[in-house]
């Protein structure tokens, strides 16, 4: 314990870096747990898909849903997501996973899924590039 106090002495920098890393981590983490929505792998929605019917919507921009996106899944941009709007008002307790290129869109757009009051959000982790990376099968063309 003694060399590792003098070695945080010795490389203060380095030790501020390595806390603020740490509280960093904790926090990201910690704010994950509060979010109101979950990640999902390819495999878990996969089986929200099949038992439960899950409403899967893929937020990409047109061209890249056209070339390739989740059998059954629905075209949206994030600003023409409308928790009254058609598609997704009968889907309030209902499962829906958001899908995007990597996560970050589908994630702020599922907050304000939760902030509407659905129950079941979730986005996939790792995005679009999760779902080909587990060799799952896309379809190409308007969904």
């Amino acid at each position: 314990m003694d060399r590792l106090l003098e070695f945080a002495q010795q490389n203060l920098m380095l030790s501020l870096v390595l806390v603020g890393l740490t509280l960093a981590l904790v926090f990201t983490e910690v704010m994950r747990l509060f979010r109101g929505f979950k990640g999902v792998s390819p495999a878990q929605l996969t089986e929200l898909i099949n038992r439960e019917n899950a409403l899967v919507v893929d937020l990409r921009g047109l061209g890249d849903f056209e070339k390739g996106h989740i059998i059954g899944s629905k075209h949206l941009l994030p600003s023409q997501v409308d928790p009254e709007g058609k598609l997704l008002a009968k889907a309030k307790e209902s499962p829906v996973v958001l899908v995007c290129a990597v996560g970050a869109t589908a994630s702020a757009t599922a907050q304000k899924l939760v902030k509407a009051g659905f129950k079941k959000v979730s986005v996939l982790d790792g995005g679009i590039g999760a779902w080909t990376g587990a060799s799952l099968p896309l379809a190409k063309g308007k969904a």
